[in-house]
This record gives C-alpha cells, structure tokens and sequence, in this order.
C-alpha cells in the first residue's frame, strides 16, 4: 500500500477552526513530518490544508528503515 509524508511548513495560527482541525486529525505539528496511508479520506484532509503542508510519496522500504 502506498504512503505518503506530510510535513506542515506553514502556521495554522489564524486559520479557521477547520483548518486546525484537519491539521491536528492529520497528526500534524509545525516542521514535523508523519506517514500516512494514500487513502482518498487522508487525500480530501490534505487538499484542505494544500497551503499549509508539503506532501511526498514514501517508498515502503524507506518507511520501515525510519521505524
């Protein structure tokens, strides 16, 4: 199953409460990455928040050699 690396680069701070929402569903805090699965509800979180995150694919070898 593909995964995918999301990595907030920009604030949330003033954001509408949606948004921070998504964001902390997400798992995601300032500067700091998290793996989830490529998954068209994870899709829909991250096009909400396509301003404030970074997204790459992850290779399932690369993931297991981060854990």
């Amino acid at each position: 199953m593909a995964k995918l690396r999301i990595r907030q680069v920009r604030s949330g701070l003033g954001s509408p409460r949606k948004i921070r929402g998504t964001l902390k569903a997400l798992g995601l805090k300032h500067q700091r990455s998290v793996i989830k699965p490529d998954n068209p509800a994870v899709r829909g979180m991250i096009f909400q928040v396509k301003h404030l995150v970074e997204v790459e694919p992850v290779a399932d070898k690369a993931e297991r050699e981060k854990s």
